[in-house]
């Protein structure tokens, strides 16, 4: 009876980690000053945890995926731009998910963000993998 308790657990975990393994997830390919960065998003069940990435040293790029509850499911993408005295929002855009990849530039399309002080260009475009 142990060792049948043990195998389940043993299944139960290798099911676990499978499924991990396979979860979704949004990617974005973000480019600034000649360098393309990927910046990758599990599902959370709130936006308000999600930390900004750093690109370059003047803009933040955010994402949030939330799946569930189904009536909240949606990706939303935010860019900041870095001041001295705190990030500004400079870009924001809503996608409703499911969402669905296109052949070229995923669910999002091609993205063009500009700096409000340096007159630098951020692109990035986003899809499900």
């Amino acid at each position: 009876m142990a060792r049948n308790i043990k195998h389940f657990i043993f299944s139960a975990s290798l099911l676990a980690l499978s499924s991990a393994a396979f979860a979704e997830s949004v990617v974005c390919h973000v480019s600034y000053g000649g360098t393309t960065q990927l910046v990758e998003a599990l599902p959370v069940s709130s936006p308000y945890r999600v930390s900004p990435v750093s690109i370059g040293s003047y803009f933040l790029f955010r994402i949030v995926f939330q799946k569930e509850p189904a009536e909240l499911a949606n990706i939303k993408l935010y860019t900041y731009a870095d001041r001295d005295s705190g990030p500004v929002i400079i870009h924001q855009a809503s996608y409703a998910f499911p969402s669905t990849n296109t052949a070229v530039y995923g669910f999002s399309g091609l993205n063009f963000v500009y700096e409000p002080v340096r007159d630098g260009e951020l692109q990035y475009w986003c899809e499900i993998k």
